[in-house]
């Protein structure tokens, strides 16, 4: 049933674009807010609006929202190249492979790393909601590497508690375009959806604070190979952020990467990778750590671009 929402525009959203501010009024994504009004569901002092429209203090705005999107059921099948790097009684650290996500979203009718691992018949802990029970973090869909589900439900209070404490040593590596300038650095710039609501992620002002550490591992002549540390955990921090300071990772073209380096490099996505993830046992208490090895297509792009070197 529609949600129909009546209230004057508060003083603090004078001037403010329409889909912005409904974002912020009922925590929606600025995408999902720009599909509401275009089906004619915003109106403002009785009149239907753009999303780019900017609000006045005290006009009178009513908002029906949809009921939200039912959330998609895990399928258990086994997923074709998903490794496990290690398992116990409460932990699975999962080898994720290319064009797979982390769990079932709304519009993703791929293959999950939670379906993957109830269709392999592991015990995946209960808590969460039910289309990503047991994940305490993701990883993008085209993104390879390490990954920790949790099995027991103290490993998953624990380790979302450590991710959110930033107790985790997440170590990604990726080949960029160019060399940037320090060789080692930090980007600390703020991140959001982008403003063409298309999916992408942007460096906005008044974003989440996102800090993203790097240094350079080698340099090639038309590349450069990163070890990326970071302090927040922002969705696509590092795609964003590398596209920022103008080195985008090779293979990204959503964020601007050169497609004829991606052609030469047989790149069909971005070179990202999770090598590294450290952090400690959740019922045990020791440290532990895991890495994953390149894929097969992020190896051959860095050895033919080495040989051209």
């Amino acid at each position: 049933m529609a949600d129909v929402r009546s209230m004057p525009v508060p003083d603090g959203l004078e001037g403010e674009r329409v889909d912005a501010a409904l974002a912020r009024l009922f925590g929606l994504s600025r995408g999902r807010a720009a599909d509401i009004i275009a089906a004619g569901d915003v109106l403002l002092d009785g009149q239907e609006v753009a999303k780019s429209e900017r609000l006045q203090a005290g006009a009178w705005l009513e908002v029906t929202l949809p009921p939200p999107p039912s959330a998609p059921v895990p399928v258990a099948e086994p997923v074709p190249g998903m490794g496990v790097l290690y398992e116990d009684d409460d932990i699975v650290v999962v080898d994720k492979p290319v064009g797979v996500a982390a769990h079932p979203t709304t519009g993703w009718t791929g293959q999950t790393v939670l379906g993957g691992l109830l269709g392999a018949g592991h015990t995946i802990a209960t808590s969460g909601a039910a289309e990503r029970q047991g994940i305490v973090h993701r990883l993008d869909a085209n993104t390879t590497g390490a990954m920790v589900v949790a099995k027991s439900e103290i490993a998953y209070s624990r380790l979302k508690r450590a991710f959110k404490e930033r107790r985790i040593d997440k170590r990604y590596r990726a080949l960029v375009q160019g060399h940037p300038d320090p060789f080692r650095g930090t980007v600390d710039a703020p991140i959001d959806r982008h403003p063409s609501g298309d999916g992408r992620f942007a460096v906005v002002a008044g974003g989440k604070p996102s800090v993203t550490h790097y240094d350079t591992v080698e340099a090639f002549r038309a590349a450069t190979l990163l070890d990326i540390d970071l302090e927040t955990g922002r969705t696509h921090q590092i795609r964003v952020h590398m596209s920022a300071i103008r080195h985008p990772c090779a293979g990204d073209l959503a964020y601007g990467a050169d497609p004829v380096l991606a052609e030469r490099l047989g790149l069909r996505r971005q070179w990202l990778h999770a090598a590294r993830l450290g952090f400690e046992h959740p019922a045990r208490g020791d440290w532990v750590e895991f890495e994953s090895p390149y894929p097969d297509d992020l190896a051959r792009a860095l050895d033919i671009v080495s040989a051209e070197s």
